[in-house]
């Protein structure tokens, strides 16, 4: 343990975990299954958007005369739909097109004015434009993305709009990260699952449910063990079986300094620990190593500590290890209505429900703070970004993370 970094800075646990990246893979998946997912290269458009010069609205197509005068007549050469056309439409002098929204603009045609500010005759012979048409009803083709261009780096999280970009940029399929498989390993003996009756001195255990739903926040597949008795063997068990089927490992209590916090002991004598201990409240104990090779975040039991860790410490290794920025907590400034106590040498992050006012974002605190009290992280609506040393008084902007 004396080599082992300790109580250690928010920065300096992140620069230690980055260290130890996990190996990724790839697999090409259809589109209607990508939804969500971690794009793995740079993606490149294989045609022009538009690819051709196209109308956006409904309307007539016509050669902009700079010399003309209005209301101005002219015969209706034909009617371009939005749909595929054999040769290319050549615009006559002096006559227009009927234009859809999407067609194809006839050569020779640079401007378009809208059907409503248009009149034509009974016979739909002509049409008479009520004021000059304009090229900005024109969308010009390669003016969205250009052949060739990347438009989707790697490490792009895959929204409906990327998704549909992906579509637009002619791939049918799109190569990705495969997700991460996470196992999930609660510890203590007074741990029940919930529908169970509780004896005295048991709780329900609640952490892995909570932590399974932040493992599939960031795009993986979390893997619930069965919770673990407080004996080096049933912890030594788990974790081993659990490194061979997953590709990281969480677990939940026993890294504080008590005397039945196996998973501390276990990690000092037969793991690979890196670092014990964050500058952080609530969840100052937590750990980082590797048990048979495996990356493992050694939690604290204390569910919203757990939560807190979750968010400030794995998600952004997860981020890192996936070259993406996504998913991310927004941060705000907001102002406090509550004193929140703060502290001298850690980053705090108390939980606060926000009100929007003429004042700005407004951050009260109107539960208990314990680390215990997991339904006062349930309505919540972010938790206090205070650096350590900074004030928590009432009337202070701070930066918020929300939820």
């Amino acid at each position: 343990m004396e080599d082992v970094p300790y109580f250690i800075t928010v920065q300096e646990a992140l620069e230690i975990v980055k260290r130890t990246p996990i190996s990724l893979h790839q697999e090409e998946v259809e589109l209607d299954r990508c939804h969500g997912r971690t794009l793995a290269i740079d993606l490149v458009s294989r045609v022009d958007d538009p690819p051709f010069d196209n109308s956006s609205m409904d309307g007539f197509a016509c050669k902009y005369n700079p010399q003309a005068t209005y209301p101005l007549t002219l015969p209706i050469q034909g009617i371009v739909a939005a749909a595929p056309e054999g040769e290319e439409r050549v615009l006559e002098h002096n006559k227009a097109y009927r234009i859809m929204t999407g067609a194809p603009l006839p050569k020779g045609a640079d401007s378009i004015l809208q059907i409503e500010k248009c009149t034509l005759d009974n016979n739909l012979n002509t049409v008479t434009f009520l004021e000059a048409p304009k090229p900005h009803f024109v969308r010009k083709q390669g003016e969205n993305l250009k052949k060739e261009s990347v438009a989707l780096v790697k490490g792009t999280k895959l929204t409906p709009s990327r998704v549909g970009l992906c579509a637009t940029m002619g791939h049918p399929t799109v190569p990705v990260f495969q997700p991460l498989r996470i196992a999930i390993v609660s510890t203590g003996d007074e741990l029940k699952q919930p529908g169970n009756e509780l004896q005295r001195g048991e709780i329900y255990e609640s952490n892995s449910y909570g932590l399974s739903g932040l493992v599939r926040w960031m795009g993986h597949e979390p893997h619930r063990y069965e919770a673990v008795n407080d004996t080096m063997d049933a912890l030594r068990e788990t974790l081993t079986r659990a490194s061979g089927e997953c590709d990281m490992i969480l677990t939940s209590g026993g890294v504080s300094m008590g005397e039945y916090d196996f998973v501390r002991k276990i990690m000092e004598e037969e793991g690979e620990l890196h670092f014990w201990r964050m500058k952080i409240r609530p969840g100052s104990p937590p750990l980082f190593g590797l048990w048979n090779e495996t990356p493992l975040f050694g939690l604290p039991g204390n569910p919203v500590s757990s939560h807190v860790v979750f968010r400030m410490l794995v998600a952004p290794y997860l981020r890192h290890c996936f070259h993406t920025s996504e998913p991310a907590e927004l941060r705000l400034k907001a102002i406090l209505r509550d004193r929140v106590k703060s502290t001298q040498d850690c980053v705090t992050l108390r939980r606060v429900q926000l009100h929007f006012s003429d004042q700005g974002v407004e951050a009260y605190q109107p539960r208990h703070q314990g680390s215990g009290n997991l339904e006062s992280l349930a309505s919540a609506d972010g938790l206090t970004l205070l650096q350590p040393g900074q004030s928590g008084e009432i009337g202070q902007s701070i930066d918020v993370l929300v939820l």
